[in-house]
């Protein structure tokens, strides 16, 4: 007979559709280890692509079922935490909840039929929600469960640049280019550019041909962060950002933030408006908004956007982890 498995504190249920959600579950195990509990990790097996958000959260939500009863049949842990609604849709057992964004918010009409009343009757029994940001909380339907607030952390990939080293004026990330407003970009570069000066979009393939535009495709993490450091500028138009870990990013590496405002908890959104309320604009006034940045940037910007993204450093979102999460994860359940 084998040996029975160690008993974890904490399953952690990993959806891992997107490398965004990889990344940010990665980071989560490693802040909930670093505050001394024991994580095991049920990670659902890749799905195949499908037509609607409808059956597409059905396949993953049922992924997650498998692997969680999966995991429960070699070891109880002490806690079960989900990562994403979608996630914890067709759970086998309660657990708490991790989240950028509910269904309630961006699942709209048909596209969230099934899974938003569902969501409703999750987020009520779950013991405990964590919601990536504030806004994210916000938008989540009321009566819900006690909420602990636990950004994704965002760190410097690299030594801060000098401006004069930084030789890509703006960039943009476009991994769905139309829900991150990649039309609306382009409309803006198109009128703002001079000569010399370029465009960068990572993140998709699929970028028509423009003067001044350069098609970076998708690159690797750390290709893509080397990107940041190069670049003056980073523009964005999104139609709704869940919580847009880019921005950030961008941020931390110093770039000028230009954005348009957008519904969705939108974390770098308010850092934005403090750090220079001429760079968050709509979608008309993206093109000025750009040479702004461009040919008059606020003094000292870079140096007060690390300092206003202290919450979301590794050093702020551990010590919230350990004084607050583990413990509510370990009582609750």
């Amino acid at each position: 007979m084998a040996p029975a498995m160690a008993r974890a504190d904490v399953l952690l249920v990993s959806l891992g559709s997107t490398a965004g959600l990889r990344a940010a579950d990665a980071a989560l195990r490693g802040a909930i280890e670093r505050a001394g509990a024991d994580v095991a990790v049920a990670t659902t097996a890749p799905q195949r692509d499908v037509r609607t958000f409808a059956l597409t959260d059905l396949v993953w939500a049922r992924a997650a079922r498998a692997a969680v009863r999966a995991a429960l049949a070699q070891a109880r842990p002490r806690a079960i935490l989900y990562s994403t609604t979608t996630a914890a849709l067709l759970w086998p057992e309660p657990g708490a909840i991790r989240y950028d964004a509910p269904s309630a918010a961006n699942r709209p009409g048909r596209h969230g039929v099934w899974q938003r009343p569902l969501e409703r009757r999750r987020l009520k029994a779950a013991p405990l929600l964590v919601p990536w940001a504030e806004g994210s909380l916000a938008e989540t339907p009321e009566p819900h469960a006690p909420a602990v607030v636990v950004p994704v952390p965002v760190e410097p990939s690299g030594p801060a640049a000098a401006p004069a080293a930084r030789d890509i004026a703006a960039i943009t990330y476009a991994a769905n280019p139309h829900k991150k407003g990649l039309d609306r970009v382009l409309a803006a570069w198109a009128q703002a550019r001079r000569d010399g000066e370029e465009l960068v979009v990572a993140g998709t393939d699929h970028v028509a041909r423009a003067a001044g535009v350069r098609n970076a495709g998708r690159l690797a993490p750390a290709a893509y962060r080397a990107l940041l450091r190069r670049a003056r500028v980073f523009v964005t138009a999104p139609r709704r950002e869940d919580y847009g870990i880019a921005q950030l990013e961008a941020l931390a590496d110093g770039c000028a933030l230009v954005t348009t405002p957008a519904p969705g908890p939108y974390a770098a959104l308010p850092l934005a408006r403090a750090l220079d309320p001429r760079l968050v604009t709509s979608a008309d006034g993206l093109g000025p908004a750009l040479r702004a940045a461009l040919d008059d940037p606020a003094p000292g910007y870079a140096e007060r956007a690390r300092d206003a993204l202290a919450p979301f450093r590794r050093r702020a979102v551990d010590r919230t982890v350990a004084e607050e999460l583990v413990p509510r994860l370990l009582e609750a359940l």
